[in-house]
């Protein structure tokens, strides 16, 4: 389905994700926030202002966080803990004992993914996140391409019952959903038809793979587009029906290619015994660095310019 892309309305996915934890918050009461000193930045702000009783401010101790976000999961509530992506998932032993292998439906929480934060450098970059919370039994792995799938994400999470992290960013991201959207696990969406090469991108690349794809159009080349917003568990059909209807494949995220969107479409098309090509594109085994969103996804190949070229450059 091609749905009518609003260049003019843009929100980061933390700031939707504020907003969806109010509004869900009075249909759900058992919806319980738990933030490590970062609410202002990771946008649970105005749930602790409306929910009072409902929120626990943690301090600097991510790792206590998850601990405590377990037993409230374990004793009926609906957790979601709160911190920058490289803070959060850095206390992975936590998560991989007291939630994962607990069972506990704690809904992790990751902002400021990725190089798209900017000059705040590498210290602050999760660009290993993926990679480590889709290694463990029972966690689900989501990254919102745009507000409304973030709010659509959200519903999701408040009733679901098993252990999940949401991948979200700084950046305004670009709305290419309409209010018809409807997110279900395990799917990705098409944004575009096309029968020559696929793309798979989500959160902050998406729309520059959306945009790389229509300069591809104008030489001809029909690119299917997918927002792969559900990176564990993966779209196994659709990325059997790419493989198989198109002539090369290629994933875009702004995350290490090693254990990420990547790897998870190199992990299903190992297991289908088609030969189509897949061209991996994001950080490519390197560290971050400070400069400006836009540089950074310049330098790193991310931009809709430097999609377009290296794409049209593994064509010819």
């Amino acid at each position: 389905m091609n749905y009518e892309i609003k260049k003019d309305i843009k929100m980061a996915s933390r700031k939707a994700f504020g907003q969806a934890l109010v509004s869900l918050g009075e249909t759900f009461d058992k919806i319980v926030v738990l933030d490590a000193d970062l609410s202002k930045s990771t946008m649970s702000y105005d749930f602790s202002k409306k929910y009072p009783q409902r929120f626990f401010q943690m301090g600097i101790a991510e790792a206590n966080m998850l601990g405590v976000a377990s037993g409230l999961a374990l004793s009926g509530y609906i957790p979601f803990a709160c911190s920058f992506a490289c803070f959060i998932t850095g206390r992975f032993d936590q998560i991989k004992m007291s939630v994962a292998y607990s069972g506990a439906n704690v809904r992790v929480v990751g902002t400021h993914c990725g190089i798209g934060i900017g000059e705040d450098g590498y210290s602050q970059q999760g660009l290993e996140d993926i990679a480590l919370m889709r290694s463990l039994p029972t966690m689900e792995v989501f990254q919102p391409s745009d507000d409304i799938e973030t709010h659509k994400i959200m519903q999701y999470l408040c009733t679901s019952r098993t252990p999940a992290y949401l991948r979200l960013t700084r950046q305004d991201l670009v709305r290419v959903h309409d209010e018809s959207y409807t997110f279900k696990p395990g799917l990705f969406s098409q944004l575009r038809s096309g029968n020559d090469i696929s793309i798979f991108a989500s959160g902050g690349t998406l729309f520059n793979a959306l945009e790389a794809a229509d300069q591809l159009a104008k030489t001809g080349i029909k690119a299917r587009v997918y927002n792969a917003s559900s990176i564990k568990p993966v779209d196994h059909k659709a990325i059997f029906e790419a493989a198989n209807q198109t002539k090369m494949l290629f994933s875009i995220e702004d995350h290490n290619i090693i254990g990420g969107l990547g790897g998870a479409i190199a992990e299903s098309l190992s297991s289908m015994g088609t030969p189509t090509k897949l061209i991996r594109l994001g950080i490519q085994d390197e560290f971050g660095e400070s400069g400006t969103p836009e540089s950074l996804y310049e330098k790193h190949g991310l931009s809709s310019g430097q999609l377009y070229k290296t794409i049209l450059g593994k064509l010819h």
